[in-house]
């Protein structure tokens, strides 16, 4: 499958941190989830393929354009729908106003046409309703969704998302997992987080990311997989476990190399992920 994002050897450094150290990708259509710890540069390669942020080497393109020339760069970025970490917002702006100022701002000039296209958004993700209302009087999960609503104007063929569910309560991540599945079809979506659940429910493939590089590539179930036989079960922490906690049985589950005899169980996703920062040697 022809990639939507191709990048060989990106690199960015603040000072002496490898914020980016020589990251290659490539993505396809579908949802592909990024995770990491804090501090993994995440963020910095989002905004570095979001053309926010020149890298100090390295190339990409995005659907063929590339964005080391002037052109190649506006053509991204009218390709590129991206809901960044922490939205910006005129409070006194309604849903409406802001979908609609980022619509002149991507070139969508024909005021009919465009607000058509506003008002399709808006719907998309079930704002159409209060589209007429202060946005500083939305609770939380529908800002998000004014932002989601905002990086989806105009269909664009790159979606990314910089931890869009957090701060959001069980019930509207659940509505926002919705939407970026359906965000999903037809197009690529590279979706930032930290919710391993979220990579597990809505991703065909999985990035992690600590210390500026891409520690691992491939599908959640071989992300899991990475755990099999290093998940068990004890009636108190085992002090040579990478991690381990009380369960809702009382009884503790550990994630390293379990002892001789241990009661395995099943791994998941994010024992998974915790192993593989483990090899990184990277705290999680």
């Amino acid at each position: 499958m022809t990639p939507t994002v191709s990048a060989s050897g990106l690199s960015l450094r603040y000072g002496g941190t490898h914020a980016l150290d020589d990251v290659s990708l490539r993505l396809t259509p579908g949802v592909t989830g990024l995770i990491g710890p804090n501090g993994a540069g995440k963020t910095t390669l989002l905004r570095v393929l979001a053309t926010a942020l020149p890298a100090d080497g390295g190339a990409f393109t995005v659907l063929g354009h590339d964005p080391a020339t002037s052109a190649g760069r506006q053509e991204v970025r009218r390709a590129l729908g991206y809901l960044p970490q922490t939205p910006g917002f005129h409070p006194d702006f309604t849903p409406f106003e802001f979908v609609d100022y980022v619509a002149i701002l991507k070139e969508l000039t024909d005021r009919g046409a465009r607000h058509r296209e506003v008002r399709r958004v808006l719907e998309q993700v079930d704002l159409g309703e209060v589209r007429g209302k202060r946005i500083k009087k939305l609770s939380g999960g529908m800002r998000q969704r004014v932002a989601l609503a905002a990086a989806l104007i105009g269909d664009p063929g790159f979606l990314v998302l910089d931890e869009p569910t957090v701060g959001l309560d069980p019930e509207q991540r659940m509505r926002f997992r919705e939407l970026i599945a359906q965000a999903g079809e037809g197009r690529t979506v590279l979706l930032s987080t930290h919710q391993t659940e979220d990579v597990a429910m809505l991703c065909h493939r999985v990035l992690v990311m600590a210390g500026g590089r891409i520690r691992f590539d491939g599908t959640p179930a071989e992300l899991t997989a990475r755990a099999a036989g290093r998940v068990w079960s004890s009636t108190e922490r085992d002090p040579g476990a990478r991690a381990g906690w009380r369960t809702g049985t009382g009884s503790f589950r550990n994630v390293g190399l379990p002892p001789v005899g241990a009661d395995l169980l099943e791994p998941t996703l994010e024992d998974g992920y915790l192993l593989t920062l483990d090899e990184a040697e990277v705290p999680a």
